[in-house]
């Protein structure tokens, strides 16, 4: 027979898919879910963070269980993209808004990479990510000025590995990249539309050129409930 959590949760996935529960709804509470299915809050508890694990619901604190699109915006962990393509793969428009952009010396993080000096100067850009109305992403990037001589406003809120590959004739070639799941900061509710969600998904990235030489390094910090991060593996043979 089969466990009751596993029932509730089969039963919620149906609803959902058959838009009984449509995006951005809420479940109802646990209490109310208890007396539907005669129950202990434990099995629904159970129940409703299989629904989590598997990307059907968000649990949002003082708002409860919010009903989640069954598309995500896929993001290649493995692959080098823009936001811009990204977006436009997906059919979506984005629209980016640019927050910061000054020239300033390597940050703690820079420092103590090999390939800088106290001399180097930086390209500091802050920019929110918007899809649909929200602001899903907060990028954060540091790039080198002996490789980027110049940067624009307007060039950060289109693309700015188009200008690099187009304008400048710069061969991005690889990144090394970090991923993590941290605590909503300050400046992610200032510049995100976090609604409620305590939790963002980090991508931290090194960026190089075809020599290996360092142009980019970034932090981009994605709301939990718009990604799904997705790579291919393939198993060599022994």
């Amino acid at each position: 027979m089969q466990n009751k959590y596993l029932t509730i949760y089969q039963d919620i996935v149906d609803e959902i898919k058959d838009a009984k529960y449509k995006p951005d709804s809420k479940l109802p509470s646990e209490n109310a879910l208890c007396e539907q299915y005669c129950t202990s809050r434990e099995t629904v508890r159970k129940a409703l963070n299989l629904l989590s694990q598997n990307g059907y619901i968000q649990k949002v604190r003082g708002k409860g269980s919010i009903v989640l699109g069954l598309s995500k915006l896929d993001f290649p962990i493995s692959g080098v993209v823009s936001f811009k393509e990204l977006a436009q793969k997906m059919g979506d428009k984005p629209r980016t808004i640019v927050h910061q952009l000054h020239l300033d010396k390597p940050n703690d993080t820079l420092i103590n990479h090999p390939s800088l000096t106290q001399q180097d100067r930086i390209w500091e850009v802050v920019r929110s990510r918007e899809i649909n109305g929200e602001k899903i992403i907060l990028d954060k990037d540091y790039l080198l000025q002996k490789h980027v001589p110049s940067l624009t406003e307007e060039i950060c809120a289109d693309s700015i590995y188009e200008y690099l590959e187009k304008d400048l004739r710069l061969q991005i070639s690889f990144a090394k990249k970090e991923i993590v799941v941290e605590s909503v900061t300050e400046e992610d509710q200032c510049y995100l539309d976090v609604d409620g969600h305590d939790q963002v998904v980090v991508v931290r990235s090194f960026v190089y050129l075809e020599d290996t030489s360092l142009i980019q390094y970034t932090e981009s910090r994605h709301r939990t409930d718009k990604f799904r991060f997705v790579d291919f593996a393939r198993r060599h043979q022994p």
